[in-house]
């Protein structure tokens, strides 16, 4: 991480000569104005962030209720789900029966391939279901008693009693459609404006040819001192920081995530 940030504040002329590892050895802005210069950049963030807001809540909230369905022993047929369930977590169809299939629900070149194929996610569920296993029965008796019903519970007890795991699976989500390249690269052929940040940054790194990169940037760019490699460890640092700087205070509830549920008294 440190060689990219420190390569991408020199020279681009200069990194080319190698032996950089600490400071840089000529020190220039460049080549993130170039990367600024270009604006699918701007856009490219707008699609990740809205993606990652929607996508959160709504993964969220799906997967919390089926899982709150799955921890009632009394379900019908809860076996046979969570069975179905657990071997989707180790089997997948494969990528082309997954293309046909989004296209024939109409999801290529649409941004709500972002959203749908990642609503629900079995792994997310068990954590759930772990921990609405711990809430007190007495709870929904006594609002069962009350006249309550199932989506009243679950919308006005328990799912507010389970903020601390919404959190977690929350900052699962959110960095999982942050992150996510792959969906832009194969379901997306608009790139004008359905392109994540992630996938740009994926594509402006497998443009190996300077002159195909730099073709893209304005006059002004290519007659400066930057270079196709100072302008790829750029996107990199742009494309990353977010992650990056929040990581670190959200880190805990990555860790209580991880060990919801593990340990029982």
């Amino acid at each position: 991480i440190w060689f990219t940030v420190v390569n991408s504040l020199n020279n681009g002329q200069d990194a080319l000569r190698g032996g950089i590892y600490w400071w840089p050895r000529m020190f220039s802005l460049e080549s993130y104005k170039a990367v600024f210069k270009n604006s699918d950049i701007f856009t490219a963030f707008a699609v990740t962030v809205v993606r990652t807001l929607i996508g959160t809540l709504t993964s969220v909230l799906f997967t919390a209720m089926v899982a709150y369905g799955l921890s009632k022993q009394y379900l019908w047929g809860r076996r046979v789900f969570m069975v179905i369930g657990v071997v989707t977590m180790f089997f997948g169809g494969g990528l082309i029966p997954t293309f046909l299939t989004y296209k024939q629900l109409g999801l290529l070149d649409n941004f709500w391939v972002y959203i749908w194929p990642m609503l629900f996610s079995f792994y997310n569920a068990v954590i759930f279901i772990t921990f609405f296993r711990q809430l007190p029965m007495e709870m929904e008796e006594s609002a069962k008693i009350d006249g309550a019903n199932e989506f009243v519970i679950f919308l006005r007890i328990v799912f507010p009693l389970s903020m601390p795991v919404v959190a977690t699976i929350a900052l699962f989500n959110g960095v999982a459609h942050w992150n996510d390249y792959f969906s832009g690269v194969i379901y997306i052929t608009n790139e004008t404006w359905l392109t994540p940040i992630q996938t740009f940054l994926y594509r402006a790194v497998a443009e190996a040819s300077s002159s195909t990169m730099m073709a893209k940037m304005p006059a002004s760019v290519r007659m400066s001192v930057v270079t196709s490699t100072t302008i790829k460890l750029a996107t990199m640092v742009v494309t990353t920081v977010p992650v990056v700087v929040i990581y670190p205070f959200l880190q805990k509830y990555f860790v209580k995530g991880m060990m919801l549920g593990s340990v029982k008294g």
